[in-house]
């Protein structure tokens, strides 16, 4: 499961389509309609919310609008009514993070908008989230590879 902070215009189709899937699962999980995933690192932000189900629900709406806009289609309705309106943080070195991760997804599966995206100098985050200064997120799980 990967709920990117970084904007998701950066994402490609696939990474786009994956991310509402994962999105449902996590809003699944954080209503407590699922059995596994409980502890999933990347929903620790959201459970940290005074209510993580309308956090998740507002991410979830950011999602689908970018979604929209690339004229793909994705039912509104599976996102809970509830919405949040507060922002919460993210840390630039989180945002480099998971940039530099997206990158090397790209490289190989869509090779123009890594060209495109590795040009990049500053990173937008996901519009649920405002940027502070600091270093990768407790909660990731760092890639031994990078």
């Amino acid at each position: 499961m990967r709920l990117w902070s970084v904007h998701p215009y950066y994402l490609d189709a696939k990474g786009l389509v994956a991310l509402w899937r994962e999105g449902l699962l996590a809003q699944k999980v954080l209503q407590g309609h699922t059995k596994g995933y409980k502890n999933h690192p990347q929903l620790t932000r959201f459970k940290n919310t005074k209510n993580p189900v309308a956090a998740i629900a507002a991410y979830l709406g950011f999602v689908v609008d970018e979604a929209e806009i690339r004229g793909y289609h994705s039912d509104r309705n599976k996102i809970t009514a509830r919405q949040c309106a507060k922002k919460f943080t993210v840390t630039s070195g989180q945002l480099e993070y998971e940039f530099g991760h997206l990158l090397g997804k790209l490289k190989d599966r869509d090779p123009r908008r890594y060209a495109r995206l590795k040009e990049v100098s500053e990173i937008s985050a996901h519009p649920i989230f405002n940027e502070t200064a600091g270093n990768i997120e407790d909660w990731e799980i760092i890639n031994p590879t990078k």
